[in-house]
C-alpha cells in the first residue's frame, strides 16, 4: 500500500523509493505523472479557480498514474474552504468513489472540520517543523495528530487491519513512524538525522496582536493563505504564518494573535500591511451587544480584562 510525500523524481524512481523504504511513501505531485494537469494547474492557481470537474480529474488522476489500489480522500468543510457546506462534500465524495470505481480504485472519503487551520503552522518549513515535532513525541497540536491518526486509520482498516487509528496512534506513540520517517529521508538523499529544531524558518518576524481582550470568534482561512502568500510562501520555503491562538481561545489586549514569517524584509513588510487591511482572525467578547443603546456623548469605561487563573479558564 503506497502513501505518496513531496519528491522531484519519476515515477521509476518513485516505485524504488518506496520499495526500499517498505513500500511507503508521502507524494506531493511534482513527478510529471499527468503533466497536462499540472499546467492547468499552474494556470489555475494564481486565479483562484478549481472547477468540480478538473478538481476531480486532478485528483485522481495522479493516483491513477501511480497505480494507486487504495485511496482515502479528505475533505475539509467550512467557510473559506474548497468545499464550503456538507452538501457540496457530500457531492464531491460520492463522485470520487465512484469514479474510482470506474477506475478500479477502492475510495474511501472523509469529511473533516475545515473552520479553522489543522494545527498551527501555515507553510512549508513551518508546517515541517510541526509535524517532526509530533514524530518526536510532542503532543500539540492534537488536532494534527486526531486528523492524521483518524486518516491513516481509514488507509489501515482498507489493507485489512483491524482498529486502524488506535494502531495508527501506537505506531506514533512507539517512535515507529519517526523511525520510518527518517528512512524515507535517507531515500530522498536528505540528511535522516534531521530534528525539529534543524529546520530554518523565516528570519524576519512579526506579531500581529489583540486590539481587545475577549476570545477568537473567527478564523478567515483564506485571508490567513493570502497573508502566507504576501510574506512568500510556498515559493520562499521559511515564510509563512504561525497561529498562536484559535477560536475558542481566551486572548488579552495586546497580546499576539500570529505570527507573519518571511525569508526577505521586504515581503514581511507587504504582509503586515496587508494584515490591517483584511484583519483574518476576530476577537469578541462574552457581550456582544448592550440595549437600549446609549447616545454618542456617553463615556462608557472600558471593560477590565484581568487574566484569570488556569483554574477559571475554560
Amino acid at each position: 500500500m503506497e502513501v505518496f510525500a513531496d519528491v522531484n523524481f519519476n515515477s521509476n524512481k518513485l516505485r524504488s523509493i518506496a520499495e526500499s523504504t517498505g513500500g511507503v511513501l508521502a507524494w506531493g505531485g511534482s513527478m510529471n505523472l499527468a503533466p497536462a494537469d499540472d499546467v492547468i494547474i499552474r494556470v489555475e492557481y494564481p486565479l483562484g479557480i478549481d472547477p468540480h470537474a478538473q478538481l476531480l480529474a486532478s485528483v485522481m488522476s495522479k493516483k491513477k498514474a501511480v497505480g494507486a489500489d487504495f485511496l482515502a480522500i479528505d475533505i475539509p468543510v467550512g467557510e473559506g474552504t474548497k468545499v464550503p457546506t456538507m452538501e457540496k462534500a457530500q457531492a464531491f465524495a460520492k463522485d470520487f468513489v465512484e469514479l474510482g470505481e470506474r477506475l478500479g480504485m477502492h475510495v474511501e472519503v472523509a469529511i473533516t472540520y475545515g473552520d479553522q487551520p489543522v494545527g498551527r503552522a501555515i507553510g512549508p518549513a513551518l508546517e515541517a517543523r510541526e509535524a517532526i515535532r509530533i514524530l518526536e513525541g510532542d503532543a500539540h497540536p492534537s488536532s494534527v495528530i486526531e486528523k492524521a491518526a483518524g486518516m491513516a486509520g481509514i488507509v489501515l482498516e482498507m489493507g485489512g487491519i483491524q482498529r486502524g487509528e488506535a494502531v495508527a496512534r501506537d505506531i506514533l506513540s512507539s517512535g515507529r513512524a519517526l523511525d520510518k520517517f527518517r528512512e524515507i529521508v535517507a531515500a530522498q538523499g536528505g540528511n535522516p538525522d534531521i530534528s525539529s529544531d534543524d529546520v530554518q524558518v523565516g528570519k524576519y518576524t512579526y506579531d500581529v496582536t489583540a486590539k481587545m481582550c475577549g476570545y477568537v470568534n473567527s478564523i478567515k482561512n483564506k485571508q490567513l493563505v493570502r497573508l502566507a502568500r504576501a510574506a512568500g510562501a510556498p515559493k520562499d520555503k521559511g515564510a509563512g504564518i504561525l497561529l498562536h491562538k484559535k477560536k475558542g481561545n481566551r486572548v488579552g489586549d495586546g497580546e499576539p494573535l500570529f505570527t507573519i514569517y518571511a525569508d526577505n524584509k521586504a515581503k514581511l513588510d507587504m504582509a503586515i500591511e496587508l494584515s490591517r487591511k483584511l484583519e483574518p482572525m476576530t476577537v469578541e467578547g462574552m457581550i456582544l451587544a448592550k440595549l437600549p443603546y446609549i447616545s454618542k456623548s456617553t463615556v462608557i469605561e472600558r471593560t477590565f480584562c484581568p487574566v484569570p487563573s488556569e483554574r477559571q479558564e475554560e
